[in-house]
């Protein structure tokens, strides 16, 4: 696999991405996620440039899309969590996890998260600030998705994201 990357003098050469540089983006992908949010350009290093290959790929915008599509689905189901089925109790499972979601936010929201979804599932290349927006958004149980006290408005949050996507 091959990425193109500033060399000293600022011009971009083709260079080869090696298992080392797909493992740690892969291990250090939250930081790597905040410096591409932020605008970093994955041209920078061949590790920011392996996780923006991996963020823009297909099947990872695909998964994306799909998280923004049920997390909608989910806003407007009733609000009775999920029972796990019985075989699954009785055989002493462990409990599913249950993340409380801002239902009215994303109610409201949600014209704006399905534009994402569609954009992200859509053939056209995406910029990987655009996805590392979107990636944070749903990673983040401290965000306008799931804690109330959240200082961020969702609609700001979705508008950066979608913005980021469409250069």
């Amino acid at each position: 696999m091959h990425v193109l990357l500033e060399d000293d003098s600022g011009r971009l050469t083709l260079r080869r991405v090696t298992p080392w540089h797909r493992l740690l983006a892969r291990g250090l992908a939250a930081s790597l996620d905040c410096q591409l949010a932020r605008g970093a350009r994955p041209e920078a290093n061949a590790v920011l440039a392996a996780r923006a290959m991996i963020l823009t790929s297909a099947g990872y915008r695909r998964g994306l899309a799909a998280s923004l599509q049920r997390l909608t689905a989910a806003a407007v189901s009733p609000r009775t969590r999920p029972r796990p089925m019985a075989a699954a109790r009785s055989a002493g499972a462990a409990r599913q996890p249950y993340v409380p979601l801002r239902r009215d936010r994303i109610a409201r929201s949600a014209t704006g998260l399905a534009g994402l979804a569609d954009r992200l599932a859509a053939r056209e290349p995406v910029p990987a600030q655009g996805v590392a927006l979107v990636r944070q958004l749903l990673a983040d149980g401290g965000g306008p998705l799931y804690r109330a006290g959240s200082r961020e408005d969702l609609n700001e949050v979705i508008e950066r994201a979608s913005h980021a996507l469409t250069r």
